[in-house]
């Protein structure tokens, strides 16, 4: 696997992968605190949370479940010391599907995130990573 970061200016990146794609990055810079794209940490968060997702959705479908949606929402806190790491990383997973059942959901999740998310693996090296999910049954829903 290869990438390559490129400076733009100021504190401003473009990051592209050995695939090609491309993505701005950086942090704030002069008075106005304008941030060009998300940050180093932004994106390891992003990066992480998108492993998980992936494998989620992956696993539901290999069991030919009727997945029709999967959110992560994370929220971290890192340390106040430099090299400032993600001490705390909490992912909320919001699956929704026709049927789902919660410990087929739940069994996917924690596949994910003990065995298969290399980017969470890694990240519990310093931080401590929860989870929790909800479950919502678009069977169940009914339209007006």
């Amino acid at each position: 696997m290869k990438a390559r970061i490129k400076w733009v200016e100021d504190r401003t990146f473009v990051g592209e992968s050995g695939s090609g794609h491309k993505v701005v990055l950086g942090t704030a810079f002069g008075p106005e605190g304008v941030t060009p794209g998300p940050s180093p940490m932004e994106l390891l968060l992003i990066g992480t949370g998108g492993c998980s997702a992936f494998d989620v959705v992956h696993i539901l479908e290999k069991g030919r479940e009727a997945i029709e949606d999967c959110v992560v929402e994370i929220d971290a806190e890192r340390a106040e010391q430099d090299p400032k790491v993600f001490i705390r990383i909490h992912m909320h997973f919001i699956v929704k599907g026709r049927g789902l059942a919660a410990k087929k959901v739940e069994r996917a999740i924690l596949l994910s995130v003990e065995k298969y998310c290399s980017a969470s693996a890694m990240l519990a090296k310093t931080a401590t990573v929860t989870h929790d999910f909800v479950v919502v049954d678009t069977a169940a829903t009914t339209e007006p």
